[in-house]
């Protein structure tokens, strides 16, 4: 069965982005059902092997109190290049400019153009948490079993 887009539910919350330069490209969902939505360059450098750089990304978003934003990969990029992001939360009382900042881990240089779409972004709700300190924590099957304990 086909739906039509005015079968499809629009979303109740919405998010207010800020272009900082008026050429800059506005985040955008790639195809209906995706999750992330792009986030786009605002600036062209070659990026070496081992090299990471922060790009500019020309827009600032008001992430809702309670939500948090995490940027992501595009799955493309470190599969076919080695690219990945580094250090992906912002705040909801961040204001500034939305940086991407990409370690190239590939064996060959990359050129990132201006507009390309270099990450993804999810906004997702957080819940504040209050510290207890115990002496002890609840048993599970797994234990104190570190990494590879599911037999990797």
């Amino acid at each position: 069965m086909l739906l039509h887009s005015t079968n499809i539910k629009k979303s109740s919350m919405n998010l207010k982005i800020k272009k900082i330069y008026s050429d800059a490209h506005l985040p955008t969902y790639g195809r209906p059902g995706d999750a992330g939505m792009d986030l786009y360059s605002y600036e062209e450098k070659e990026l070496l092997p081992g090299e990471r750089y922060t790009f500019k990304t020309g827009v600032a978003i008001e992430v809702p109190t309670g939500f948090v934003m995490l940027i992501w990969d595009r799955s493309g990029l470190p599969i076919k290049h080695g690219l990945t992001t580094l250090a992906g939360v912002i705040d909801s009382n961040f204001r500034g400019e939305i940086g991407v900042c990409i370690l190239n881990t590939g064996q060959e240089k990359y050129f990132v153009h201006k507009n390309d779409r270099i990450a993804q972004f999810l906004i997702q709700k957080i819940e504040p948490l209050e510290i207890i300190e115990v002496n002890e924590l609840s048993t599970t099957d797994r234990g104190e079993n570190w990494q590879a304990s599911s037999g990797y």
